[in-house]
């Protein structure tokens, strides 16, 4: 069985902040950089910046998406590092095919939302699901202040993977 990868990676140590910009549904598409910064991994181009028409650059919301390569199972993961802060009273993550709305039409799915412990905020995701090269895929995250209102809480570190497996048996 075959598999594509795509692994991408952003510290703020390396990269500088990364500003929380919420978009019109309360959340905010993570952003990476390109090419081979941050232990990124992209052999497929699925996190490629030609073609695009000016090319897009990070941190701009395109940067935010990994495109599949193939149709098939797809596994998606991510790791969110917030740093410690008093105002946010959740954290929410989630998984969107087409975020920005140009292909298929945004539609959200294994939306997550945690209190806040102690100390830092270090989640993970992963969820399933079929995949298809017409549509790209991006993480969404979201902390949120009393009255539910979204907070720019700093990020320490963010990763976000996708792995293809491109022999899926139909019956």
């Amino acid at each position: 069985m075959g598999v594509a990868v795509c692994s991408l990676k952003w510290e703020a140590v390396r990269s500088g902040a990364q500003r929380i910009i919420y978009d019109s549904d309360g959340y905010h598409l993570v952003r990476f950089p390109y090419g081979e910064a941050e232990e990124s991994y992209d052999p497929w181009k699925m996190h490629d910046p030609a073609g695009g028409d000016p090319a897009p650059a990070f941190p701009d919301a395109h940067s935010g998406l990994i495109t599949p390569s193939h149709d098939g199972w797809g596994v998606l993961s991510a790791l969110v590092f917030w740093e410690a802060d008093s105002r946010p009273r959740d954290y929410r993550a989630r998984f969107v095919r087409d975020p920005l709305g140009e292909s298929t039409g945004y539609d959200s799915t294994a939306t997550t939302d945690m209190v806040p412990t102690s100390g830092g905020q270090y989640r993970s995701y992963t969820w399933a699901m079929f995949v298809k090269r017409t549509t790209p895929v991006g993480l969404k995250i979201s902390a949120r202040g009393a009255g539910g209102a979204g907070v720019a809480a700093p990020l320490m570190l963010a990763e976000f993977k996708l792995a293809i497996h491109t022999d899926v048996i139909t019956p």
